[in-house]
């Protein structure tokens, strides 16, 4: 229940900010609860109501997924360990940023972004080096003059400067203090906070072969496929024409959820929603999903057919 309340508040805020929510993602497993747009900021948000319940398996995929599709991920809960998440403080899950609704909302709507971030042994915060640099010169203070204000050393003003420490919240306010002049640097929570980052090229996907007969055939199409394990749909796939996010299903009424869930994150993430059907389809399509059966996949030749023939598809089902 408590979250069930949570996601209806994030919906609620993320709706208020203008962002396209899709359905909740009730179907496990379940990789992300919601995917919303606003514009080109694209999310994929776990909710959890408390963080550390996210494993590293789910979070490799969200990265992947979000990485693929060019979108942010965000997990937003209310508790760690036996303590509520502090309103304005970023904390870190696998690389990922973790939050409560209330920063959610100040980001957001407010257009506030975070200062603090959790780390072990406290709240930090990331310093602006140039700006701490350049103040610290106006002033005509050394590095070891102002080291010795703060009661730090000199090598530790040194790596404020240089990006590499960040600063307890006490020793930011002093230095805001000694030097008025504003030296936090605000968290953009759309970013990883993997040390070196490495986006996902669609062409990399080629490399490896699908190990699902169907999506290995997709792949021989011409498709780059990113095969996945715990989305609501078995693939991303996707030529230089389209993206797809793709099922695979025998016909029945789980697919029919599945494909109404497909036809709601399409829409989101500005993809198209293909559903293959092993054995026979009773209809053409669900919603924005369409529907394929594996007999007329068996026939094309090329992904520019595949192109074809959905988009024939979509067509006839505006009419």
């Amino acid at each position: 229940m408590a979250k069930d309340i949570l996601i209806h508040q994030i919906i609620d805020v993320l709706e208020y900010a203008g962002f396209i929510v899709s359905d909740r993602c009730n179907i496990r497993p379940r990789s992300f609860d919601l995917a919303a747009r606003n514009g080109d900021i694209l999310l994929f948000c776990k909710v959890l109501y408390n963080i550390d319940g996210l494993n590293e398996d789910t979070a490799r995929e969200m990265k992947t997924l979000a990485q693929y599709l060019g979108g942010s991920v965000l997990v937003v809960g209310a508790k760690t360990r036996d303590q509520f998440l502090e309103d304005s403080v970023v904390y870190v899950r696998y690389d990922i940023p973790s939050l409560n609704v209330q920063t959610l909302f100040d980001y957001f709507v407010e257009d506030v972004p975070p200062l603090v971030s959790a780390a072990p042994g406290g709240l930090y915060i990331s310093i602006d080096g140039n700006v701490l640099k350049t103040a610290r010169l106006d002033r005509s203070l050394s590095l070891g003059a102002l080291a010795s204000q703060l009661g730090v050393s000199r090598r530790t003003i040194s790596k404020y400067e240089e990006g590499g420490m960040d600063a307890s919240i006490d020793v930011v306010l002093q230095i805001e203090e000694l030097l008025d002049v504003a030296v936090a640097r605000s968290i953009n929570i759309l970013q990883s906070f993997e040390k070196k980052p490495k986006p996902v090229s669609r062409r990399e996907s080629q490399k490896n072969v699908p190990d699902d007969n169907i999506l290995s055939l997709i792949h021989t199409l011409g498709y780059d496929v990113l095969q996945t394990s715990q989305a609501p749909f078995k693939a991303v796939s996707s030529d230089n024409a389209n993206v797809m996010l793709t099922g695979v299903s025998e016909y029945s009424s789980a697919m029919i959820k599945r494909a109404h869930l497909m036809s709601s994150i399409s829409e989101v993430t500005m993809t198209q929603s293909v559903f293959i059907i092993e054995g026979h389809s009773k209809s053409e399509s669900v919603e924005n999903t369409v529907l394929i059966e594996r007999t007329e996949l068996d026939k094309l030749s090329d992904c520019d057919e595949l192109d074809t023939l959905i988009l024939e598809r979509k067509k006839r089902q505006s009419i």
